[in-house]
């Protein structure tokens, strides 16, 4: 059978879509790397409540991502639905931009891998060079996105388990040595919570959830999408937002709402180790440190795939060459786009591997950085596109499809112009070279609007393929 006349595999259920989503986010991964940093030079204890708030706003976000998910079943993604709300130039622009913005954020998960996993590896006598280590990363995520995408989901779904299991039981450890004073008043009080550094708490807490919107780019490999989509949406956004809330809340309890900021900024990635040993012993402590790299491991497999159906869109409606948009006629999985996926992190990880930089402070930063400005700025469009794309229609809400969107882009813009004003804290660098990255996002829009435009005037039998989605029509959101 001809590969290109073959459907992506329906083999997805709700369960193992949120393990993809909620991989993406790498939990562990973000209470290590992310909270010590928010804690010392954001607005210290009053980072859990910014993600009550970040939770919330992508909440919105999700009501009227969830009412378009019900309509379009689409591989594209915020490419179909931009498709559907704002037409197809913005359509091509945002899917060429989501596909740089999840290519980046996988470069950056493998560079932080292969720094994470270097480091273990040391203490557990297994000394090898990042790149070794990175190549090792690549190579599994490799087998895994080139497969099926249900084994993918099964290797998560071991890995997601058993890292939100370590911070439960550091969660439980703290609970039990400190009482009540573990959950202090303190993280949620206003004056704390909105104290100095609340922008920079804001936009830590928002990248934490990169990836939760993916669920809807697996429409076309679940049974029911219009079901298993919007439900798994919900569940991510909720079961991220409580998890990483008490987590950031405990550890708040465990230092001390009054230490915290100075406590953070002297452990900074250790901070949560300490703890771990204090409260519960070294034994969880290795566990803790070993699931990192599972974790990055897991985030690596999540934002391939995703990265995979943007490709894969793309070139099926020949935005991008035609042939990755080919399905593998076995496993019924973008085999092709995949394999560009693989190629594009081994040119990228090799190139910094050469030049000798930092996989961490040079990579991982700024590869994540880049990649999470990019997709921000897709989900606030892609609210805005839910508004549009409403307007008018028999079947349009006022909360579903009207304030609840509206809520969610201006929660999202505010979070884009966080992180553009911010972005050298984000990257850790004043370098021209790493502060001029959003620019690449901004010219490969331009480039995609140009394309579309030029498209449809020469060619416009092929600018019907491009960026069509089908609506189905029903009577109520």
């Amino acid at each position: 059978m001809d590969s290109a006349q073959v459907g992506l595999r329906k083999t997805l259920t709700t369960p193992r879509i949120v393990f993809l989503v909620i991989a993406a986010a790498a939990p562990l991964g973000a209470m290590v790397g992310t909270v010590p940093l928010a804690f010392a030079i954001g607005d210290g204890a009053g980072f859990p409540a910014m993600f009550v708030l970040a939770g919330l706003t992508l909440g919105c976000f999700s009501v009227g991502y969830a009412a378009m998910s019900r309509r379009i079943v689409n591989a594209g993604g915020f490419y179909a639905y931009l498709s559907a709300g704002l037409g197809k130039p913005v359509a091509v622009a945002g899917g060429l931009v989501a596909t740089v913005a999840y290519s980046a954020v996988a470069v950056g998960m493998a560079g932080a891998f292969g720094y994470f996993a270097g480091l273990v590896g040391q203490g557990l006598g297994l000394d090898l060079p990042w790149p070794v280590w990175s190549a090792i990363g690549i190579g599994g995520v490799a087998l895994l996105g080139y497969r099926q995408v249900d084994l993918s989901a099964k290797v998560l779904s071991v890995l997601m388990i058993g890292e939100i299991g370590v911070l439960l039981v550091l969660d439980i450890g703290i609970l039990a040595d400190r009482g009540a004073d573990a959950l202090p008043a303190a993280s949620f009080d206003p004056g704390v919570v909105f104290g100095s550094g609340v922008g920079v708490s804001l936009m830590f807490a928002f990248i934490s959830y990169i990836g939760f919107e993916s669920a809807a780019l697996y429409g076309e490999e679940t049974r029911d999408p219009r079901r298993s989509v919007p439900l798994a949406t919900y569940l991510s956004v909720a079961v991220i937002t409580v998890f990483y809330a008490f987590t950031a809340w405990t550890a708040v309890g465990a230092v001390g709402p009054d230490q915290v900021r100075d406590v953070a900024g002297k452990e900074l990635g250790n901070l949560f180790f300490g703890l771990s040993t204090a409260h519960v012993g070294e034994a969880l402590t290795v566990t803790m440190q070993v699931m990192l790299c599972t974790s990055m491991f897991a985030a690596m497999v999540a934002l391939h795939n995703a990265a995979n159906r943007y490709v894969f869109a793309l070139g099926r409606e020949r935005v991008l060459p035609h042939g990755l948009g080919r399905v593998h006629p076995r496993h019924g999985s973008p085999s092709r786009a995949s394999l560009v996926q693989t190629v594009i992190a081994v040119v990228v990880v090799g190139a910094f591997a050469v030049a000798g930089l930092d996989p961490y402070l040079n990579l991982a930063t700024s590869m994540l950085a880049l990649g999470t400005l990019g997709i921000i700025v897709l989900q606030a469009g892609t609210a805005v596109a839910t508004i549009a794309f409403f307007r008018g229609r028999p079947d349009r809400h006022w909360w579903r499809t009207g304030v609840a969107p509206l809520l969610g882009a201006v929660g999202l813009g505010a979070a884009t112009v966080l992180l553009v004003d911010n972005f050298a804290i984000l990257t850790g660098t004043d370098a021209v070279a790493v502060t001029a990255l959003p620019w690449l996002l901004v010219l490969t829009a331009a480039f995609g609007l140009v394309f579309a435009l030029w498209v449809r005037r020469s060619r416009p039998d092929r600018y019907q393929e491009v960026a069509a989605v089908e609506v189905r029509e029903l009577t109520s959101v």
